[in-house]
């Protein structure tokens, strides 16, 4: 059955809003289904004026009225009313003059239609003032969508920037970018509010009954699009990925989802608010991004990111020894850890270039190791071996690897507390150099030199 919404809607406004159920969104997935328009209404004294016939204040009020009528039974929609030059005539300028004369509340539209109704133009035209102070209109509600739409006849009359505020709200996230709709044929419309927010131009009844009802389709409508990730050969073929969508401005997020392809191999089409301008982020190793996505309403959107990913694999030559070492994975040339990656494990990262440090003794670093569109790049890590080193009594020393050249190269510092240790090895040639602790004298030190073999244990005794 059509709901009384639908009912009640113009046909027009009808046509306009084929996806609108696409709001019903599990709130799990960071959308935020509950909207809340708060209407910002010029009742300055020039909306007193003639305007078709009529004066600009009764035609307005009239289309409003017709458009709070239309939202009225739909549920996850509340209105509120802010009201300003209705209190103070002019002169004298009173920038003060603004009010939030209905507040955000269920079923509240026969109190704005009565508010709208004895409405008389006097005052001024604080915008700034009236967008400042709606910051406050707002109640706390991290699951909703916050919405001014200001209708105007007349730019800033008072100190201030609405831009500027507007960009505030912002990026606070207190409200989405606003809706400004201009009355009459002020040439300034444009230019003034086109920083504020999404502009529409009123110079006729008709023109501002249409532009009524598209900002309210692009107010509670959402538009199709699809996440590219794009691969080396420029295929959007990779998937599988976590991706979060943040509004740009106030850096909230506004959706998790995991992405994937459809039965088709194509991305996966999304429904999106149209409202917020996007950073996307796509949680590849390391996360790629796209920033200053803007959606184009009525249109299937495309949002490419980059993501071309290969995969590296660290594995033993054999055996299990190294099961629970831990890899640290960097960009090439850069020090800061981006990832650890488990011994045995295949994990995926976009292609360029890694630095490696495995944590086995002594330390492996491997650099500029190239991870390749689709492919696998394999690092083997040699099987160890085993020292065991036994002593009359605990001491102190340290174990060295003897390079080619024979230099001496500090792998650990062995414990000290204990007669008996093992420690794996790689293959190579080695150095301890040891003094037991009660022996006071640094010509007491002793020095063994051994061997390790892959998967055999050496021993070294001390006297």
């Amino acid at each position: 059955m059509m709901s009384n919404f639908f009912r009640t809607l113009p046909l027009q406004l009808l046509l306009l809003l084929p996806a609108f159920s696409t709001y019903a969104q599990d709130t799990e997935t960071g959308y935020e289904p509950h909207s809340r328009i708060l209407f910002i209404f010029d009742a300055s004294y020039s909306m007193s004026g003639p305007w078709e016939g009529d004066s600009k204040i009764n035609i307005a009020r009239r289309i409003l009225v017709e458009m709070v009528d239309s939202l009225q039974n739909l549920e996850n929609v509340e209105m509120a009313l802010r009201v300003y030059g209705h209190q103070s005539p002019v002169p004298p300028q009173d920038c003060s003059d603004t009010k939030l004369e209905v507040p955000f509340a269920p079923n509240n539209a026969s109190r704005i239609r009565q508010k709208l109704r004895y409405l008389s133009p006097k005052g001024t035209t604080p915008i700034a003032g009236s967008l400042e102070q709606a910051a406050d209109d707002f109640p706390p509600c991290p699951t909703c969508r916050n919405i001014i739409i200001l209708l105007t006849d007349g730019v800033e009359a008072c100190d201030g920037d609405p831009c500027e505020v507007s960009l505030e709200l912002q990026k606070k996230g207190i409200t989405l970018r606003p809706f400004v709709i201009g009355i009459g044929n002020d040439p300034g419309f444009k230019e003034t509010f086109g920083c504020l927010g999404h502009y529409y131009e009123a110079p006729g009844e008709a023109q501002f009954r249409h532009a009524m009802k598209v900002v309210i389709t692009h107010a509670l409508n959402t538009t199709s699009a699809q996440i590219n990730l794009i691969d080396s050969e420029g295929n959007p073929s990779e998937t599988d990925i976590a991706i979060l969508l943040y509004d740009q401005f106030s850096g909230k997020v506004r959706y998790n989802m995991v992405h994937t392809l459809n039965g088709k191999g194509n991305p996966d089409t999304l429904s999106l608010d149209q409202l917020s301008t996007y950073e996307v982020a796509a949680m590849t190793i390391p996360p790629a991004f796209t920033d200053s996505v803007m959606l184009i309403a009525g249109k299937h959107n495309h949002i490419g990111i980059d993501a071309p990913q290969g995969y590296l694999l660290i594995r033993s030559a054999k055996g299990n020894t190294y099961k629970n070492e831990k890899i640290l994975i960097k960009r090439a040339n850069h020090p800061k850890t981006i990832n650890i990656q488990h011994m045995g494990t295949s994990e995926k990262y976009l292609v360029g270039k890694y630095d490696l440090e495995i944590p086995v003794y002594p330390l492996i670093f491997l650099e500029d190791v190239e991870i390749r569109q689709s492919y696998t790049t394999s690092v083997e890590i040699p099987e160890p071996g085993m020292v065991h080193i036994s002593s009359r009594k605990p001491g102190y020393g340290a174990i060295f690897r003897i390079t080619e050249n024979m230099d001496q190269k500090w792998v650990l510092n062995i414990r000290s507390g204990v007669s008996r240790q093992d420690y794996y090895l790689q293959p190579g040639t080695y150095r301890i150099v040891f003094r037991q602790e009660e022996l006071r004298s640094t010509d007491q030190t002793q020095v063994r030199d051994f061997s390790i073999r892959s998967g055999l244990t050496e021993l070294v005794e001390f006297n």
